[in-house]
């Protein structure tokens, strides 16, 4: 509730400098000889980015907290609730899609058309009122009592397992190891580190894995200082959540993909004839087709697709996480190289048409850019939901929700290098006198169909990266310890 109430703030205070021409920089047209448009600054300025920041920070606490929340509603130590597990993150991605659909489309056409305070204002109605809502079944809820901070965890196991003292006095062992398989079965629960009939003291009844084997002084030797002692069961939280680290680095590339949805896909779309039948769409809400396509094919993947795979696999899963992140993965290539495939033929058609330099709209339907839009979309829902399950159920219980936010921490990463690599390209592309690929007096001139390749050759780099680390990866193993 206290992170839907900073985004509401967030919402309510872009709402009003939106309402406010006072709050806004001054009136300005693009005309020839007109005075250059004045951006905003100083107070307004910073009251722009005060909105801004409260929302991202309400909005990432929300997304961070509530996949875990959600999941840990299920009972994991059956197989009835592991199934209704996988189907919440499936319908987790779907009800996102359905709030991303609404907003493409109806807040979309209220700004364009009654202006920016009504689409800011009908935000922040919808977010507040999605606090009764979830008040309501409070009671029901399976909440999980808060254990202190993940990150203090990892940095006294690192600090630990740096500064121990070497040949220090080393921990009793009763012979108690976690095993890990190569498929995921079952429970991913404490109960793992415990004896039968032990009270689950996991530094008791267990001892370090060899797994990252360096980590274990942080409980054989000695540490330096008192503050730094951990337990076995520290430890090997650690290590899980360090292990899972590489297949999120691996899922940047996909999002870095996704970031063109909403910026060289919606300006190649722009340049195109965006009517259908007497309605003009927005360029801003070509974001529809992935969306519509999540919202289509996440009911069918949860009830029959998931089932068939169950039947023919004989496995509870059907298709297991790193099955769906790689499924996600190769579809964002072929996203890549439809996208090159497209930008082609609308580069043709304004050559053709003699249209390299106009500012008409192209003759050529934006539905064409539909095909892309809906690769990445089938991406995106694969591999998210399959990173938000995976994390959920490979991480520790007290380190969950730091490991479903790492899905939202790579899709800010992807953003961010989609960035870095139009800046990279260009550096690159422009040297010696050559136009660099993404500059050009329009979309016309860029050589976006060579970005959109060079995207296709990244991404096929990475699948082969998440391949090596999928087939080496070793899934928890419900509840089996070796002694």
């Amino acid at each position: 509730c206290l992170n839907v109430c900073d985004g509401a703030q967030g919402l309510v205070v872009l709402t009003i400098q939106a309402r406010s021409p006072s709050l806004m920089p001054p009136e300005c047209t693009k005309a020839a000889g007109a005075l250059p448009c004045e951006p905003v600054s100083g107070g307004k300025k910073a009251m722009l980015f005060v909105g801004l920041y409260l929302t991202a920070l309400g909005i990432g606490g929300i997304k961070g907290s509530l996949p875990s929340h959600g999941a840990e509603q299920f009972d994991e130590h059956t197989p009835r609730g592991r199934k209704g597990r996988s189907t919440f993150f499936n319908y987790y991605v779907f009800c996102l899609s359905c709030g991303a659909l609404i907003a493409v489309t109806f807040a979309v056409w209220v700004e364009d058309n009654k202006g920016w305070q009504w689409g800011f204002g009908i935000s922040t109605i919808a977010i507040l009122l999605s606090i009764p809502v979830f008040a309501a079944g409070s009671k029901f809820y399976r909440s999980k009592v808060p254990t202190g901070s993940p990150l203090v965890t990892i940095g006294k196991v690192l600090l630990a397992a740096a500064s121990a003292r070497r040949g220090g006095t080393q921990s009793a062992s009763n012979g108690a190891v976690i095993d890990r398989a190569p498929s995921p079965t079952g429970s991913t629960d404490m109960k793992e580190y415990c004896k039968p009939g032990s009270t689950c003291a996991a530094d008791e009844v267990t001892e370090p894995s060899q797994e990252l084997s360096g980590l274990n002084r942080a409980v054989q030797c000695q540490p330096r200082h008192r503050t730094l002692a951990c337990t076995v069961q520290e430890v090997e939280d650690v290590k899980i959540v360090l292990m899972v680290l590489p297949i999120f680095l691996s899922t940047i590339m996909l999002n870095c993909c996704l970031a063109q949805l909403s910026t060289f896909s919606v300006e190649q779309a722009a340049t195109m004839n965006t009517h259908v039948g007497g309605l003009k769409v927005p360029p801003a809400s070509l974001p529809v087709f992935p969306v519509t396509f999540i919202i289509l094919l996440a009911p069918i993947y949860d009830h029959i697709i998931v089932p068939f795979a169950r039947r023919v696999t004989g496995t509870e899963m059907g298709i297991t996480h790193l099955q769906r992140i790689g499924t996600g993965l190769v579809l964002s290539i072929v996203a890549m190289a439809v996208a090159a495939v497209v930008e082609v033929k609308r580069k043709n058609v304004a050559t053709d048409a003699g249209m390299m330099d106009s500012t008409a709209p192209l003759p050529i339907t934006f539905f064409w850019i539909a095909f892309q839009y809906l690769f990445l979309g089938s991406a995106d829902l694969f591999t998210l939901a399959g990173l938000l399950e995976f994390f959920f159920s490979e991480a520790p219980p007290r380190m969950r929700s730091l490991a479903t936010s790492l899905s939202w921490a790579s899709l800010a990463l992807g953003y961010y290098l989609s960035s870095v690599l139009v800046t990279v390209v260009n550096s690159a592309t422009g040297r010696g006198g050559h136009r660099a690929w993404l500059e050009g007096a329009s979309l016309n001139h860029y050589h976006l169909e060579r970005f959109y390749w060079l995207m296709c050759v990244l991404s096929a780099l990475n699948y082969v990266f998440f391949l090596v680390l999928a087939i080496r990866y070793k899934y928890r193993n419900a509840g089996v310890i070796k002694g």
